[in-house]
């Protein structure tokens, strides 16, 4: 098999969990073959380079396999390769933590932890 449709292919690999979705992601512009805008249609063949903006994440992937047929998740991932940058983990913002039945915060509480939220120190 030399190539098949796109929307067929990101589904077989595990890009997306259904093949509707494939579609609709290429119909909404998120999928781009070999850096042109693609339609599900598009033919898929061994070499391309596929951007997909797939569940608020950006797929960099190079086609090494043209399957058709969904595999298991050690056979799909050996069908691409993943040129995906990695993304640093975001800074873990600190949270406000109370007791467990402390009750409401009392007004010297709540101005303490307005200073904290704004980056002062509190008193």
């Amino acid at each position: 098999m030399e190539s098949t449709r796109l929307d067929r292919w990101l589904w077989s690999v595990r890009l997306t969990k259904t093949r509707s979705d494939a579609a609709a992601a290429c119909r909404g512009g998120h999928v781009r073959v070999n850096d042109k805008p693609a339609k599900p249609a598009t033919p898929v063949k061994v070499g391309d380079h596929i951007r997909a903006r797939v569940n608020d994440r950006t797929r960099i992937v190079e086609v090494v396999q043209v399957i058709e047929k969904r595999v298991g998740a050690p056979v799909a991932e050996a069908c691409y390769v993943d040129n995906t940058p990695i993304v640093p983990p975001s800074e873990s913002v600190p949270v406000a933590y109370r007791d467990r039945g402390a009750g409401r915060p009392t007004k010297r509480d709540r101005r303490v932890l307005d200073e904290w939220r704004r980056g002062l120190s509190p008193p």
